[in-house]
């Protein structure tokens, strides 16, 4: 019998650690453990009680044997009763026979008749601070082990409840900081936060709200530098995928035989040097929103599995016949215009039409010009905020920045603001130091602004867009990142305009 009980008690404790540890609710694992406790060592009414450190009061969090009325009733200051001496003395108490303890007070109400049941009483402890109380009802026979087995094994229990209360308290700090950081998203990514009052722009954010409440597939059209990134964060920080993550890929940026290893994933031996098994982007975004940039530049063969994920809502790692639900939303992006691409056979046309569920364009900067002041000020809080400094900008400038043509759009607009807080010398942007720190300049020639009534032509800014380009790669031995730091740009636009205007490298 003694091997037995003995068996019972490593039995029990075992499960106890395995309840402690399916997950971070409070309330059922600490319940089971309690009901483990009662199904194979017959100790009866477990309870667990934690400490309020701002009340200062023990209630009962989790009972195994008690109706909810009572559980409610379990509330206990310090030092009172045997379960508030436990808490003050930080030590184990047993009750031989209740009946005959004074200080037992019952609050519960579930012992009606309180004759011959035994109580234990157990401090729960984790580095020197006394998180709660730990108490069972026995009731001895010869078989039924002793009362210095039972104090041990609630002292392992309390232990063991202690770690996992520990963690628990991590957990609940990290999700409410979790989610006030989402909170925080939401309002910065949300429709009045987008700055913007022309009918264009307007237009744009009417269709943000509809579509962002739905599940459907958007795809973002527009210029580079015209706040597609933007837009389809807002449109899922407005969803009810909110909660899940944003992972945003850039297509063009990656290598066409690393695209689509990095979208699906791989399993561990599927190329040479895969030692380990790699989570792909549609993965991680599992639950929330996957945002395809540069979608017009993915090679046919990546574009025929990303038309099963939107058919099929599946796909596989790189070395797998294993299949994934694909349980995310897809918005994607291109600055090319797809349905060209698609008559010239380098996009399929199926895949067109499945992205293109809701199309948004979005406007050029020089298509919404009202705009542009709001944007400017914007923009000039946030860079005198980072730069600590109070500039203001002149009204010549600010026709300046109106007349501008902006081929690189409001990430231009954005670039070129902070460049001219950094840089300028007095507290005002005049309209000359506009004209002498715009990005598409070249010290030999005219502005390519429309100051003082003259208009700039398109071709006129390509032209000198691209000799620029050409002479600031030549000057940087065609390190592209390096020759994009010099011209004020991201890599990526500078990609984008090597592309357009067929510049070719290593001439």
């Amino acid at each position: 019998m003694e091997m037995s009980y003995k068996s019972k008690e490593l039995t029990a404790l075992l499960e106890v650690s395995r309840v402690l540890t399916e997950s971070f609710d409070l309330e059922k694992n600490l319940t089971s453990a309690m009901a483990i406790l009662s199904d194979l060592l017959e100790m009866q009414r477990g309870c667990v009680y934690l400490l309020e450190p701002l009340s200062g009061e023990l209630k009962i969090v989790a009972a195994h044997g008690l109706r909810p009325d009572e559980i409610r009733k379990g509330k206990y200051r310090i030092g009172e009763g045997i379960v508030g001496r436990v808490i003050e003395t930080a030590e184990p108490m047993f009750v031989p026979d209740i009946g005959d303890e004074p200080k037992f007070l019952n609050r519960t109400g579930s012992r009606p008749g309180k004759e011959g049941i035994s109580f234990l009483c157990h401090p729960i402890e984790l580095k020197g601070e006394i998180l709660g109380v730990i108490s069972v009802d026995r009731i001895y026979s010869r078989e039924h082990g002793g009362v210095d087995d039972d104090l041990r094994v609630l002292g392992i229990v309390s232990s063991l409840i202690a770690q996992f209360v520990g963690l628990w308290r991590i957990f609940k700090e990290a999700d409410t900081e979790r989610e006030e950081l989402r909170r925080q998203l939401k309002d910065r990514f949300s429709i009045p936060n987008l700055v913007g009052e022309s009918p264009k722009f307007q237009s744009v954010l009417k269709m943000v709200a509809k579509v962002a409440v739905t599940d459907a597939t958007v795809l973002l059209l527009g210029e580079s530098g015209t706040g597609k990134e933007l837009i389809a964060r807002t449109i899922h920080y407005q969803s009810p995928r909110a909660k899940g993550p944003f992972v945003a890929v850039n297509c063009a940026a990656l290598p066409e035989n690393l695209l689509e290893m990095e979208l699906f994933g791989a399993e561990k031996g599927a190329y040479t040097g895969a030692t380990e098994r790699r989570i792909g982007r549609f993965e991680k975004a599992k639950g929330g929103t996957i945002f395809l940039d540069e979608i017009g530049e993915i090679p046919p063969s990546v574009q025929a599995k990303l038309l099963r994920v939107l058919q099929e809502k599946c796909f596989e790692r790189l070395g797998s016949s294993e299949s994934i639900k694909a349980d995310l939303r897809i918005l994607a992006a291109t600055n090319r215009n797809l349905l060209d691409e698609v008559k010239r056979g380098n996009f399929r046309e199926d895949l067109y039409w499945r992205l293109n569920v809701v199309s948004i364009r979005l406007p050029a900067l020089r298509e919404r010009r009202e705009d542009i002041p709001h944007l400017v000020n914007y923009y000039l809080k946030r860079f005198n905020r980072k730069y600590k400094k109070n500039i203001r900008v002149s009204e010549e400038a600010m026709e300046a920045f109106m007349e501008y043509h902006w081929p690189g759009n409001i990430r231009e607009l954005a670039n070129t603001l902070e460049r001219l807080v950094i840089m300028t010398e007095s507290d005002i942007i005049s309209a000359e130091d506009f004209r002498a720190g715009a990005v598409c300049m070249e010290a030999d020639t005219e502005p390519v602004l429309s100051i003082a009534g003259e208009k700039a032509l398109s071709t006129e800014v390509e032209t000198i867009e691209k000799n620029r380009i050409i002479k600031a790669l030549k000057e940087n031995n065609y390190v592209q990142a390096r020759a994009a730091k010099a011209l004020g740009i991201t890599p990526r636009q500078l990609g984008y305009r090597i592309k357009k205007y067929g510049i070719r490298l290593f001439e």
